[in-house]
């Protein structure tokens, strides 16, 4: 026989109820119609108000929930007893017995018999979680939608290729109203020859920038840089587009791109531009077995234009120069200017030995024409070397070489002299090798010494640091100076070795100077391009730092714009793997060399050092003014500590000032100085608690 279910006894149920009561997560209790006296509570309502479920029963609404609570909520109860049948819900804050801040929601249910009133069912609910999650929300939204309205990027929404929505900048940037970019495909609004490229990143859901195009409004291309990310909405995905206006920064690209390739002061193709131009011409030359001629001009005696007049006289005297020779020439040929108040003209369509010479003839009059500058009448005299393709060499570089020598040889005749190169002048060669033979010998003997430039802040005038500059100490010649073995060092191989001594000698002598008293400043060091290419150069700058036991932080490693683009794939990871260790990254010579922002934003860069061909021309050059506010403000705007070299007068460091430049160095502050003189210098200059 099945067992026979027991009778449930009242009691059972109660403590059911009780049960199921007592486990819900919402306060619940039962008054009385018109005591409101309680007749029911579980334990989590009594628990809220600090009570066990006894303790409470036949209480008032108001005896258990105190004064500041019943005003809250008597109306609301007065509601029901003024005969609203129906459930009030109501949301109150409140505070718990131990202080903290709710948010409570009630719904109060009237229990009611044929009508009448009998009692109240008090349902009452923590929303404190949802609450906050609420408000953040709403926050979150609040702080997008000012956001995307004070950007000055522009956002666009789109869902399928389906503009959404947009905040003012697009409104700007367009030319079009938001009505009218709601609802219409966004390729519409980009350049067709960016389009497939815009289709292609938005079905491959792509999130990286890059570069594109749009038309406005007015008909005007705008270039811009493009990222998108995808977000999730109801229904489906939609993604939100930033575009940024990037035409200054391709203005500003391309105007150091032309400054890069062109002399400041003429505009004329500098000897980087030259090397290219004239290696585009060999090329054609191979091809088509024709000449290529290579004309070295040197003006005689300017130095004592400068010295007698004027450096601005001299600047305007190389200009006027310039001008003329790019008149006399033919549309086909190039002029350079290559150094100080050297030339170099090339004539690539296949000219013969007697065009040549007329043409150098014709150039040399032209030139020696009388000049009047600021008022005073000069007469210049022109030397002049000529070497030719294929006859005199095969490289741009040996071609060059060729016609300075020849140059050389006519400068040594006496004035105004026109030489063609010959293989007497092969002697040359034997000369460099000597050179080279000096300078094995004096890495190997350590014949080098170091001077130290004072680096101030514009603002206090304090040290900020110093440059450390190597010096020969040619065993005939004295201490000679780094533009006059560097290059040479580097096209023998020996710049490696030369960076090596230099690297060790200035982490010791910054010690040395620590530990002496003196300011813990950094020293910046140069470092080639061979370093990087032949060399660990992590590994020796970390044996270098540890040897000396200096810390990383007090060396920086300045680098050219060339030597970024010339040392291979490693570049990146060597230059990431110095700023772990600490040390400083600083670009030299900025400006002078590709100028590409690109690099900028690869490798972690702290220091920009402005070019001393750019100071030299401020205050009174505007374009020069321009061109080194552009690089302050570039700088700035990517966290960048920026140096001018070269600061020689006090407008100069006034105008600095001005823009926002961090630093300086240069002879207004000091010249280069040995150890010796360094040291002096800074017991004379800097503050006390900076020699601390």
């Amino acid at each position: 026989m099945p067992d026979t279910p027991q009778t449930q006894q009242p009691g059972d149920n109660d403590a059911m109820l009780r049960l199921i009561a007592d486990t819900t997560p919402a306060m619940l209790a039962y008054f009385e119609a018109g005591t409101l006296l309680c007749r029911f509570a579980n334990a989590r309502y009594a628990e809220y108000f600090g009570k066990q479920p006894q303790e409470i029963l036949g209480l008032s609404v108001r005896e258990i929930v105190g004064e500041h609570i019943w005003k809250q909520i008597s109306p609301y109860l007065q509601r029901l007893e003024e005969g609203a049948l129906e459930t009030i819900r109501y949301t109150r804050q409140a505070q718990d017995h131990e202080g903290r801040k709710q948010h409570m929601e009630a719904a109060l249910h009237p229990h009611v018999i044929e009508g009448v009133l009998i009692g109240v069912v008090a349902l009452i609910t923590d929303v404190s979680h949802h609450h906050s999650l609420t408000q953040q929300v709403l926050a979150s939204e609040e702080r997008m939608r000012k956001f995307a309205a004070i950007t000055t990027e522009a956002i666009v929404l789109h869902r399928d290729g389906l503009i959404l929505d947009g905040n003012d900048a697009l409104v700007r940037m367009t030319g079009y109203s938001i009505d009218e970019l709601r609802g219409s495909p966004i390729l519409d609004y980009v350049v067709p020859q960016f389009r497939l490229k815009a289709l292609q990143y938005m079905r491959s859901e792509r999130e990286d920038s890059h570069q594109s195009a749009f038309i406005r409004k007015n008909g005007e291309l705008m270039p811009v840089e493009a990222e998108a990310k995808t977000m999730p909405g109801e229904g489906n995905e939609y993604r939100i587009v930033l575009l940024r206006d990037i035409t200054a920064n391709i203005q500003a690209r391309q105007h150091l791109d032309y400054l890069a390739q062109h002399d400041l002061l003429t505009s004329l193709p500098n000897r980087s531009h030259l090397s290219l131009l004239l290696e585009e011409s060999l090329t054609l030359a191979r091809s088509q077995q024709t000449r290529v001629a290579v004309l070295s001009l040197d003006l005689d005696q300017f130095k004592a234009v400068n010295d007698s007049l004027s450096h601005r006289a001299g600047d305007l005297l190389l200009c006027e120069v310039a001008q003329r020779l790019r008149n006399a020439l033919r549309p086909q040929d190039e002029v350079a200017r290559i150094g100080g108040d050297e030339f170099v003209v090339l004539l690539a369509e296949n000219p013969s030995l007697l065009e040549t010479e007329a043409l150098a003839t014709q150039l040399r009059a032209v030139a020696e024409q009388p000049y009047q500058i600021d008022g005073t009448q000069l007469v210049i005299s022109l030397s002049m070397g000529i070497a030719m393709f294929p006859k005199d060499g095969n490289s741009p570089e040996e071609l060059i070489s060729n016609a300075e020598a020849a140059m050389h040889m006519a400068k040594s005749r006496g004035r105004s002299f026109v030489q063609f190169y010959t293989s007497a002048l092969e002697g040359r060669a034997t000369r460099m090798l000597m050179q080279e033979q000096l300078l094995r010998q004096a890495v190997e003997r350590g014949e080098f010494e170091l001077h130290y430039q004072p680096q101030l802040y514009l603002d206090s005038g304090e040290l900020a640091g110093f440059e450390a500059l190597v010096r020969w100490k040619h065993p005939h010649r004295g201490l000679v100076l780094p533009d006059e073995f560097i290059g040479f060092a580097e096209n023998r191989g020996l710049i490696a070795a030369i960076d090596h001594w230099v690297l060790r000698e200035a982490c010791r002598q910054t010690r040395a100077w620590q530990d002496a008293g003196y300011p813990a400043v950094p020293v910046a060091v140069n470092l080639s391009a061979q370093e990087f290419r032949q060399r660990d150069v992590v590994q020796e700058v970390s044996q270098a730092l540890t040897r000396a036991g200096l810390d990383a932080r007090l060396l920086h490693i300045e680098l050219t714009e060339s030597t970024l683009m010339q040392s291979g794939g490693q570049m990146p990871d060597a230059l990431h793997a110095l700023k772990a260790l600490g040390v400083g990254l600083a670009i030299d010579d900025f400006g002078t060399g590709y100028s590409s922002l690109a690099y900028l934003r690869k490798h972690p860069i702290d220091r920009l050092k402005i070019d001393r061909s750019f100071i030299c021309d401020l205050p009174h050059n505007p374009d020069a003014a321009a061109i080194v506010g552009a690089i302050v403000q570039m700088g700035r705007s990517l966290h960048l500590r920026i140096i001018a070299e070269g600061v020689e007068t006090l407008a100069q460091r006034e105008l600095l000032q001005s823009m926002g430049c961090d630093m300086m160095q240069g002879f207004l502050v000091s010249a280069p100085l040995s150890s010796e003189q360094a040291q002096h210098w800074m017991s004379q200059h800097c503050h006390p608690l900076q020699r601390q």
